[in-house]
């Protein structure tokens, strides 16, 4: 298939097929990375812009890593170095970046709806790295590919999303790629911290961790986003490891090919212990490695788009 598509902003806007060539082109790139020289000169020429509004380790540092394997320019700016501390507002920010023509903008903001606002202001393309509590559809992204590589597969399994979903953008879209790709999604967490009406996105809830955990085939563990809370939601942390947190007890419960994930950064001994974070169940750094690919595969693909 021909890709068209200029930005991506979320995992709503992208059908089946764009999913699966998506993944197919990031598995196809990934053995970049083991080479001796890990570089291509495919995107040589091209620049790309991190803009991280929001602090960030993998999500920054891959797109990073994942332009200068293709060879691309990279120029990093955040919220704290930027005009926007004298009061520049970002809409001139984004023209201003427009104006020395860059081919892509990798964006994070605190704000949701951001990426989609400066997809429709600039000529650059826009790559949502995770707007307030919306979407991180890269993430979501990497997951899929994760868990095709690790099962084989994506339509029939059951997915458990355990912890703080309601401030979860990272669950958001993993709720929109896993059912979009024939999975089943179960949530789980304090009932604090699920949402009203979350049933919408097409994913079932309980209230018995145990009961999402017996039955998945994968279990992606979420931390809990204090920064976002405004409210304390849970009487301790001592209190939600032993009702939420992922240990060698209730992973004894799980299927014996579970596989264990987590979005990083991990708070452990809180949402999980260190024996399942590095236990034989946990692809947790195996995220990170298809993190760089993924995100190598879309600045290829947005900027070797077919022009309308």
């Amino acid at each position: 298939m021909n890709f068209t598509r200029k930005d991506i902003l979320d995992m709503e806007s992208l059908s089946v097929e764009e999913i699966e060539f998506i993944l197919n082109t990031a598995e196809s790139l990934k053995e970049i990375s083991t080479r001796s020289i890990k570089k291509v000169p495919t995107l040589r020429g091209k620049t790309i812009v991190l803009f991280f509004y929001e602090p960030s380790t993998r999500t920054r540092t891959s797109f990073e890593v994942a332009a200068k394997r293709l060879s691309a320019d990279t120029v990093s700016l955040s919220g704290s170095t930027s005009s926007m501390v004298k009061g520049e507002t970002l809409f001139d920010t984004a023209k201003n970046l427009e104006a020395m023509n860059p081919d892509v903008i990798v964006i994070r903001h605190n704000a949701s709806g951001v990426p989609h606002m400066l997809a429709k202001l600039v000529q650059s393309s826009i790559i949502n790295a995770g707007d307030g509590m919306h979407a991180h559809p890269t993430q979501a992204l990497l997951d899929l590919m994760t868990v095709k590589e690790k099962k084989g597969r994506l339509d029939g399994l059951r997915i458990s999303i355990i912890g703080d979903i309601a401030h979860s953008r990272v669950a958001r879209s993993n709720i929109v790629g896993f059912t979009k790709m024939g999975s089943e999604v179960i949530l789980t967490g304090p009932p604090t911290m699920i949402p009203k009406g979350i049933e919408r996105m097409g994913a079932k809830v309980t209230f018995d961790p145990d009961e999402a955990i017996s039955n998945a085939d994968v279990i992606m563990v979420l931390r809990i986003q204090k920064e976002r809370q405004e409210t304390f939601l849970f009487p301790s942390e001592r209190e939600y490891a032993r009702l939420y947190g992922l240990d060698r007890d209730s992973l004894s419960r799980a299927k014996d090919d579970v596989l264990i994930m987590h979005p990083g950064p991990l708070n452990r001994g809180v949402e999980i212990s260190p024996e399942v974070a590095d236990g034989p169940h946990s692809v947790i750094l195996e995220q990170v490695a298809n993190g760089v690919a993924l995100r190598m595969a879309l600045l290829y693909l947005v900027c070797n788009r077919v022009k309308e």
